[in-house]
């Protein structure tokens, strides 16, 4: 089979109640809609599907075509289940997000017929004192936990997090979290759209009804300990071009961010895939004698084993596998 080249996807946008207009002023993203709060930027999952943007497969569902290649397109990692376990979104949070949770793999399998959600966010910018919750400030017992959520005072035993751009925050499953108003962020995750709605400020949608919580589910998946932090303090690696830095290393997901001032020299390997989401800045990337320009808020789907190719110009990409 012939190699695939590098194509850019399409994100299907979702409007929810607490989005606002950053995707679409300084991400590129063109819809319809009054708000765009997320922008599913790789996915196959069936609640918003990436399309395939450019080449000789534009119009096609990513999903129909990773069923057709198999490794081909995905790599030897993916040789005995050709199955897109990523999931990559960007996030305009204008106001709070609902305090949620997402259980582990074994339990959202057996629930929900999907897997569960670990992710990493990478703040890519805030406005000034924003901050967001993860996990607890204190280790609470289920009945605490419970009886807060019922009085009103759940807020107070959350771990509030003061972010600035470029901050990295993991988040495993079974961690309750909050994204809160005046952030944007890009959300590397499992592939899977399970959410348990603890608390959502009382608030209703744009039909005047309140939004269902899922208190029971989310009793039994809460991680009900003292939240701790692994804060990442690697130094980035530098190269003639720019630095490149870990963000965030899973079984799940290994992703990196591209700082680029001049040029890289990338590496499309037979056992992965990657994808590039443009975060900042317009560069080019060739292979041989293709050629494909982007710019911020582009999403680009490297296939594996392609070899060496370069990136130039100035932008910054995160690269994820």
């Amino acid at each position: 089979m012939k190699k695939i080249l590098p194509f850019k996807l399409k994100a299907p946008i979702k409007d929810y109640i607490w989005g606002g207009r950053n995707l679409i002023k300084h991400y590129n993203k063109i819809t319809d809609k009054q708000k765009a709060a997320e922008s599913w930027e790789l996915s196959c999952h069936k609640d918003g599907q990436s399309i395939i943007d450019s080449g000789e497969y534009k119009g096609l569902p990513l999903s129909e075509l990773i069923s057709s290649c198999d490794s081909d397109l995905m790599g030897s990692k993916y040789k005995d289940n050709a199955r897109l376990g990523m999931l990559i979104k960007l996030i305009d949070a204008d106001d709070n997000l609902s305090v949620q949770v997402h259980p582990n793999d074994e339990y959202a399998l057996k629930h929900e017929n999907q897997l569960g959600k670990t992710e990493a966010w990478v703040v890519l910018s805030c406005k000034q004192g924003a901050y967001l919750y993860c996990g607890l400030n204190r280790t609470v017992s289920p009945e605490e936990f419970a009886k807060r959520i019922e009085n009103g005072t759940f807020l107070e035993i959350l771990n509030k997090v003061y972010v600035k751009p470029g901050d990295v925050i993991f988040i495993e499953a079974g961690t309750v979290h909050a994204i809160c108003g005046g952030i944007v962020i890009a959300e590397i995750q499992e592939n899977s759209n399970v959410t348990y709605r603890i608390y959502d400020y009382d608030r209703t949608d744009k039909d005047g009804n309140k939004r269902e919580l899922h208190i029971d589910k989310a009793l039994q998946v809460c991680n009900m300990n003292k939240f701790e932090q692994i804060v990442r303090n690697d130094e980035p690696e530098r190269f003639y071009g720019g630095t490149k830095a870990l963000l965030a290393s899973c079984s799940y997901f290994t992703s990196y961010m591209y700082d680029i001032n001049l040029g890289a020299e990338m590496h499309s390997s037979n056992e992965t895939f990657s994808h590039l989401l443009c975060v900042d800045g317009n560069a080019k990337l060739m292979l041989n004698d293709f050629t494909m320009q982007f710019q911020k808020g582009d999403s680009i789907f490297v296939p594996a084993g392609l070899g060496k190719y370069k990136i130039s110009g100035e932008c910054k990409l995160i690269c994820s596998e």
